[in-house]
């Protein structure tokens, strides 16, 4: 039996305090998805096929920078030390958390040229659902707080790839994350004057895909939970090194 409790598993660092009743939740969650997979560690594809990426489930996702390159700062002796571009990141990576009810961060690390997390999508304890609109007035963050020609932007891209992202689904909250940092990166640049050429379709700061893989049972949990935890300390043998 996979007892959260006991290994303080859902701690949800950096993100919303959990509860007793949350924690529980999430046992029978990811019970739940090892029993749909009868308990087998098995990689079929990067997508799953079939699978619902708006619904219940654990994910590991990684995001890399566009061509690889480390902007998001450096790493000695196993230690991560972010650049300004790194933490702003990290910092609208917890916004993002704050404010969509239905997503935990369980475990993440920012690398130089990437970030890897786990995160959870558990739609049942949301009690206050967001409504979105087609047009947006107040910047905030991500999901809510694109700037309206960003979201315009996004729909044009699903438009002309005919691809349409589901609310409250990984994909959307990766978009709207990848878009918020782009955005906020571009305010720095501004506000510094750097001489850097700010980011746009163009110039892209992120890779225009990512990586997601749902986490299937327990011990592929704690394999990707601990890889994510000692990915520092084994950056020179990493295929993103740089």
């Amino acid at each position: 039996m996979f007892i959260c409790d006991k290994y303080a598993v859902f701690s949800c660092r950096d993100a919303r305090p959990c509860v007793s009743t949350r924690k529980n939740n999430r046992t029978f969650l990811l019970l739940n998805v090892m029993a749909k997979f009868g308990n087998r560690y098995r990689i079929e594809s990067n997508r799953m096929p079939g699978w619902d990426y708006a619904g219940n489930g654990y994910y590991f996702i990684t995001l890399v920078i566009q061509n690889r390159e480390c902007l998001l700062g450096k790493i000695k002796n196993g230690e991560v030390t972010l650049s300004d571009f790194g933490k702003i990141a990290k910092e609208e990576l917890h916004k993002s958390f704050e404010i969509r009810q239905e997503l935990f961060l369980d475990e993440f690390v920012m690398m130089p040229n990437h970030l890897h997390a786990i995160v959870i999508i558990d739609k049942s304890k949301v009690t206050n659902m967001l409504i979105e609109t087609d047009v947006l007035h107040v910047e905030t963050h991500g999901r809510a707080s694109l700037r309206v020609e960003q979201s315009n932007q996004l729909l044009q891209n699903d438009l002309q790839t005919g691809f349409c992202r589901k609310p409250k689904s990984l994909s959307s909250f990766i978009a709207g994350y990848k878009s918020s940092v782009t955005t906020k990166v571009d305010d720095f640049i501004d506000l510094y004057d750097l001489s850097i050429v700010k980011y746009n379709r163009r110039n892209k700061f992120w890779q225009a895909n990512y990586n997601d893989h749902v986490i299937r049972n327990e011990k592929e949990y704690w394999e990707i939970k601990n890889y994510i935890k000692n990915n520092p300390a084994n950056w020179v043998e990493d295929k993103f090194y740089k």
